[in-house]
């Protein structure tokens, strides 16, 4: 009995040396490479603040941005990984642009095998399949068929303002993140899935409801995202996923519906779902498109479209209250395009509001939807010594790296007075001195948001059908400048957005 205890003793000991040299070995990495590094916490690295959403992941990539100044990159751990922090536009031309082929993927926290509608939407594809998926949904963002959409666009914009024309005591002080994502599910619902919602009018629509519930970002997508990625073969073997049952189902239900109703009475609409349902029936089995290749990508673009847009129609509302001056500027330009075009919005008005574009360019420059992206190593790099005195650095396949876009965004070098609200900084004659990988609200090269074009038609809509018809204002609810929110991984206002609009005479 007392060896039994005794080697069940040696056992614990020689398990807990190992695991703490397995920890110290793994968190020298970068000291035993002379690379700058910032001190990581065991197990979770560096990214336990916005984690445990003690830290806004704006505030957490401006944070992350400020570490080592004078370095062109530098170390840090995300989890257990060596992960490279990139601060250096230069370097960035090369990642994005010039050896995009030694950084094609993005770094995607959820598998295929472990949540097909997660793992396979075009973000978190890699290599070939994501660019067979690509090529097949380009066509939906063209400017055809950004026209084909532009109308449906529009009496959704319609169903918004004649809301509140039609509510004026509600107009007086309201949530505006909460109306204008109203607003942008109704576009997707439409333009995405073909389906007809007011949702100012039935608040409680069921598409409405599940876009809440998928964009609330609850505390048990943290627990998940963390055993998903520290132990990621034992939540395979639980069958967990990362969307809740309930959403899954929706979205997959909504999906068959569409198609099944599409093939039976002959419909062809012009949008997303029309393109991935030819390339269903391709015979050419490797770059042929699955029922969860289709819900993945429709579940994607809501997310982003539901979510993000309504963010920065938001943000675009809320520097217009804040700089009544610019808000008259814009409004000017707006009746100049009605009394152009039969006081209606066209697309080719849309296209000629010049000072519409460079107050939306500010706007994602000091809102950018993703604070943080990342491409993960897909061939072996080598990167030039961060500064002097390091070493080079040889990158790994496997390996991620990370871009604090707020960071660049914010850094008064590139972006003097960066708190500031200034839509100058893109004017045309300003706009050409600002180096393009500074700027990087959709990200850059191959990997650009695909959805950019339809994000900024949808925004814009909307902001000119308000700038139309009412005065934005703050109410006493109002803060300003911004508090960003912890509990979500985009850029959103922390206890709303409030505003008021005020009916013009």
């Amino acid at each position: 009995m007392a060896v039994t205890v005794s080697i069940i003793i040696y056992g614990l000991i020689a398990f807990v040396t190992f695991a703490f040299y397995a920890i110290v070995n793994q968190f020298t990495y970068w000291k035993r490479r002379k690379i700058p590094h910032i001190k990581p916490i065991p197990l979770i690295g560096n990214n336990g603040p916005v984690l445990l959403r003690l830290v806004p992941f704006p505030d957490h990539s401006k944070m992350l941005y400020a570490h080592h100044p004078g370095a062109r990159y530098f170390g840090m751990f995300d989890f257990r990984n060596p992960t490279i922090v990139v601060k250096d536009p230069e370097l960035l031309k090369d990642i994005f642009v010039k050896n995009f082929d030694h950084f094609t993927d993005h770094v995607a926290f959820v598998s295929e095998e472990m949540d097909p509608i997660v793992g396979k939407n075009l973000f978190s594809l890699k290599g070939q399949r994501w660019r067979e998926l690509r090529n097949t949904l380009s066509p939906s963002f063209t400017t055809s068929r950004m026209k084909a959409m532009f109308e449906l666009i529009v009496e959704c914009s319609n169903h918004f303002t004649d809301y509140f024309v039609q509510h004026p005591e509600l107009a007086e002080e309201f949530e505006a993140k909460s109306a204008f994502t109203r607003y942008t599910s109704d576009v997707i619902a439409t333009s995405a899935f073909g389906i007809e919602v007011n949702s100012m009018k039935n608040p409680d629509n069921e598409f409405f409801k599940n876009g809440q519930s998928f964009t609330s970002f609850p505390v048990t997508w943290i627990i998940k995202i963390l055993f998903m990625t520290i132990l990621p073969k034992l939540m395979r073997q639980t069958g967990a996923t990362f969307l809740p049952k309930s959403t899954d189902l929706f979205f997959k239900s909504l999906i068959n519906e569409s198609v099944k109703m599409r093939l039976e009475r002959g419909i062809v609409r012009q949008d997303m779902i029309h393109l991935l349902c030819r390339a269903m029936v391709k015979k050419d089995d490797e770059s042929r498109v699955t029922m969860d290749d289709l819900v993945a990508q429709s579940v994607i673009f809501f997310l982003a479209g539901f979510e993000t847009t309504s963010s920065l129609i938001c943000f675009v509302c809320h520097e217009l209250a804040v700089n009544p001056e610019i808000q008259e500027r814009l409004r000017a330009e707006v009746d100049a395009h009605y009394g152009e075009y039969d006081r209606r919005i066209t697309y080719d008005s849309l296209v000629g509001m010049k000072y519409l574009d460079m107050v939306m360019s500010e706007t994602l420059r000091k809102y950018p939807g993703a604070p943080l992206t990342n491409r993960v190593c897909t061939k072996d790099y080598d990167f030039p010594p961060a500064m002097d005195g390091c070493p080079g650095y040889r990158m790994k396949k496997g390996q991620a790296l990370v871009i604090p876009v707020y960071g660049f965004h914010t850094d008064p070098r590139y972006f003097p007075e960066p708190e500031k609200f200034d839509p100058e900084r893109f004017s045309p004659e300003n706009k050409v001195k600002i180096d393009p990988y500074t700027y990087l609200p959709f990200g850059i090269g191959p990997r650009e948001c695909i959805g950019k074009r339809f994000a900024l038609m949808e925004t814009k809509i909307i902001v000119i059908n308000v700038l139309k018809k009412f005065v934005i204002k703050f109410t006493e609810k109002s803060e300003h400048p911004v508090r960003f929110a912890k509990k979500t991984f985009t850029t959103t206002a922390r206890g709303g957005c409030w505003l008021k609009l005020e009916r013009r005479v």
